[in-house]
């Protein structure tokens, strides 16, 4: 088997690398790639440099094939929102590119794709179920649900077995992130344990959908290794909680009192902090799982995993 990993020295990237060897001890190759990486990859695994977007590139990239992609690079949503021309190379034609050549090298690959719940938009407070249509508020979630629609149409035609999860904000990224709207839902845990005053741009109610990296890496594996899908998107289970609640936990899990100036930021809280309760019975039904409590997150974003 030939597995590869895009976005692989992002955040979500960087976890799965940790951990894919480990899960795939008889892969033939084993190969992450991005524009640039900060350290070495975990022992077994290759890194190819470059950029999705350059034709020359991926046609080097993907010359011998691969029967399993993970395509998790991506411009993040408030970047991609200021440079629209960069976010719609980055977050719909490089993805787009490759899922054909992913067909054309492999047809019937299986190709796991990180989408986002910004493809939901403003839900107005309803529960989230497997029959919540979409309607994003940002490029970067129209951009995802194009994806979804093309991979679900190459599944159906045969050219491949494509799953789309909708991941929520993984935390907690590191503070030197940048260009995630959803960033003040990892700052929170830094700096509750750093001891640091916080000015958090939503206020405390806010509530928003949690999900550790740990989980997130679990959750990927897990969609690889399933049974032709049921199907093709797929809304993995999270924990709802308003920040107030996370922020408890953070305390008790560091024996820190968070230091935190809430703010009022209308358009954050629009797009980021109105999370209403989510029915995940389709994913839990396939055996996808949440945290177990918010406890159990802070230790895993506190961690580092």
């Amino acid at each position: 088997m030939r597995i590869l990993v895009t976005g692989a020295d992002g955040f979500l990237g960087r976890g799965l690398a940790a951990v894919l060897a480990g899960a795939y001890p008889t892969a033939q190759r084993l190969v992450l790639t991005d524009r640039s990486f900060a350290g070495q990859a975990p022992s077994g695994l290759e890194t190819i440099t470059g950029d999705l977007g350059d034709q020359a590139f991926l046609e080097h990239l993907m010359a011998s094939g691969f029967d399993l992609v993970f395509h998790l690079a991506s411009v993040p949503g408030g970047l991609a929102e200021r440079e629209q021309d960069l976010g719609h190379q980055a977050n719909l034609l490089a993805p787009l590119a490759l899922a054909s050549k992913t067909a054309a090298t492999r047809p019937g690959a299986r190709f796991v794709f990180a989408s986002s719940i910004a493809v939901y938009g403003n839900l107005n407070g309803r529960t989230v179920t497997a029959e919540t249509p979409p309607g994003p508020l940002l490029t970067y979630g129209a951009h995802k649900l194009m994806m979804e629609t093309l991979l679900s149409d190459m599944t159906r035609r045969g050219a491949l077995s494509a799953i789309s999860l909708r991941f929520p904000g993984i935390v907690a990224r590191l503070v030197n992130d940048s260009g995630h709207g959803s960033a003040f839902m990892s700052h929170i845990f830094h700096r509750i344990a750093a001891g640091d005053v916080y000015d958090c741009p939503v206020p405390a109610a806010s509530t928003c959908w949690w999900m550790s990296r740990k989980v997130a890496v679990s959750i990927l594996l897990h969609a690889a290794n399933l049974a032709e899908p049921v199907s093709t998107v797929v809304q993995p289970p999270v924990l709802h909680a308003n920040l107030n609640e996370v922020c408890h936990a953070v305390e008790r899990i560091t024996g820190k009192q968070a230091l935190i100036r809430w703010g009022d930021d209308s358009n954050l809280q629009r797009i980021f902090g109105t999370m209403p309760p989510l029915d995940a019975t389709p994913a839990l039904s396939l055996g996808f799982r949440a945290d177990a409590d918010l406890d159990t997150l802070a230790k895993a974003a506190l961690s580092g995993d």
